[in-house]
C-alpha cells in the first residue's frame, strides 16, 4: 500500500479470531526478498496473521537491510553499517505501528521472525522495542554490538535462536553470545544448534512453529 512504511506480502489468519489478531511480522535476510520466508510462515500456527516485509535497498536481484561494516576483519565478524542499520531499524517500527491500525491487530501479540540480517534486526528491535515485540524468532544471525548495551530491556521476553553448525557467514559462536546475553540478561531464551549452513533445517522449522504455538 501506498502509505505503508516498507513494502510488504499481508496474509490474514487461515483461522479467523475474536478481535484483533495475533501477528508475527517476518524480515528477510541480505539478497533476498519478501517471500523468501513466508514457506516458514506456512508452518506456524493458523490464527497468526502474516506480514513479510521487504528491505529497503536493492542487492544482487534482491534487497539488503543495511550494508556491512568489515572493518573488524571480514564477513565472520562483521557488523551492521550504522546509519543504515538505524534507519531500517525505524522502518520496521514505524510499519508495526502502521499495521497495527492498518489491518486492526493485537498490539499484545506481535512477533518478529528474521533471518540472518533479519535476525539481527529482528533481536535489535526487541532491545529498543520490548514492550512491543511479545516474542522474536532469530534464525542465524546475533545480536549487534551497538544493542549489546541496551540487552536488560529483553528480559523476560521469549526469544528462540537457532544456528547452523557450519555456518560460514554468520558462525554458531556469534548466535551463541547473542544467547549467552540475552539469558544473562533475563530473557526467556531457546538456543538450538542444527546441522545445516547458513540455512535452516526441517527439525528447526518444526521446533519454531511448536515454540511459537506455545506463546500464543
Amino acid at each position: 500500500m501506498a502509505d505503508a512504511p516498507l513494502e510488504h506480502v499481508s496474509n490474514a489468519p487461515e483461522t479467523p479470531t475474536d478481535g484483533p489478531a495475533p501477528a508475527v511480522v517476518l524480515i528477510h535476510g541480505r539478497g533476498t526478498n519478501e517471500q523468501d520466508l513466508l514457506p516458514i510462515a506456512e508452518r506456524l500456527p493458523d490464527e497468526l496473521h502474516v506480514l513479510s516485509v521487504r528491505a529497503p535497498d536493492r542487492l544482487q536481484g534482491g534487497y539488503t537491510w543495511y550494508e556491512l561494516d568489515l572493518s573488524a576483519g571480514g564477513l565472520h565478524a562483521s557488523q551492521p553499517h550504522p546509519e543504515e542499520f538505524r534507519r531500517s531499524l525505524d522502518l520496521v517500527h514505524d510499519f508495526v505501528e502502521w499495521a497495527l491500525e492498518e489491518y486492526d491487530l493485537d498490539p499484545d501479540r506481535i512477533g518478529l521472525l528474521g533471518f540472518s540480517q533479519g535476525s539481527i534486526t529482528s533481536l535489535a528491535a526487541l532491545c529498543e522495542r520490548p514492550e512491543r515485540y511479545d516474542w522474536v524468532v532469530a534464525l542465524n544471525g546475533y545480536l549487534a554490538e551497538s544493542h549489546e548495551d541496551s540487552v536488560d530491556n529483553a528480559r523476560d521476553r521469549p526469544v528462540f535462536i537457532g544456528a547452523g553448525e557450519s555456518d560460514q557467514v554468520i558462525p554458531v559462536e556469534r548466535a551463541e553470545r547473542a544467547a549467552e546475553l540475552l539469558e544473562e540478561a533475563g530473557a526467556d531464551v531457546r538456543f538450538e544448534v542444527y546441522p545445516v549452513g547458513h540455512g535452516t533445517h526441517p527439525e528447526e522449522i518444526r521446533a519454531v512453529a511448536e515454540w511459537v504455538a506455545e506463546r500464543l
